[in-house]
């Protein structure tokens, strides 16, 4: 597993597959006369889903070493961690990347089960704003905020109390952030699901270009 130390070079090769995986699915995008891809289609999504699985797995790692460092990460540019909820991105933003790249595509059916995949991950997502926003307050309650007045001019940090404060507030962020995660992976399977396999491949390309657009841009901007 990759430690937080050594998450930005695993992202930055995360990435890289990722640009392969985009390429082969705007390949399968691009019309052949007389030829059906919906097999080829059907084969590369779970390659793609196992992709964004690893790197949760990498970095539920990460957060397990480091879960403060992970809520503005390193390895993401400003402008990425301007889009970031919890330490990702809302999975509420999935719904108008698919609602660009599907159009009017979809079936009476598929529109029905999709607004039940928009409404419960919505309701998740609110449940777990809220718990992250009681977590975030238990910094100015007792005992954090008064450990911290109390040894902030203090050289000493190894009082036992302040170590049993952080490592509580640690663990609390740290199911949030498992939560967070889960359910962004939750909403991508459930909305795939819902989709033919051309469709799934129109709208996993879709998520992989903004992410991409959003990463390059950011990246620009930083320099």
């Amino acid at each position: 597993m990759v430690q937080m130390a050594n998450f930005s070079s695993f992202y930055q090769g995360w990435l890289s597959r990722q640009e392969d995986l985009l390429r082969q699915l705007e390949a399968l995008l691009s019309p052949v006369d007389g030829f059906d891809r919906k097999r080829e289609c059907g084969d590369i999504i779970p390659r793609v889903i196992e992709h964004y699985r690893e790197f949760y797995r990498e970095k539920a790692a990460a957060v397990e070493e480091d879960v403060f460092v992970s809520i503005s990460p390193p390895w993401m540019s400003s402008f990425e961690r301007s889009l970031l909820w919890i330490t990702g991105f809302r999975p509420s933003i999935l719904f108008p990347i698919m609602d660009g790249a599907l159009a009017e595509e979809l079936s009476p059916g598929q529109m029905q089960r999709m607004e039940e995949v928009k409404t419960e991950s919505r309701r998740r997502e609110r449940e777990i704003t809220q718990d992250m926003a009681r977590v975030q307050e238990t910094v100015a309650e007792q005992p954090v905020y008064s450990l911290v007045k109390r040894f902030r001019n203090s050289v000493d940090y190894s009082v036992p109390e302040m170590h049993a404060a952080i490592d509580e507030l640690k663990a609390a962020m740290r199911a949030v952030v498992g939560n967070a995660d889960a359910l962004q992976g939750w909403t991508v399977a459930e909305m795939v699901e819902v989709l033919d396999p051309v469709q799934g491949v129109r709208f996993l390309a879709a998520v992989a270009r903004f992410q991409l657009r959003a990463r390059n841009w950011g990246v620009e901007r930083d320099a």
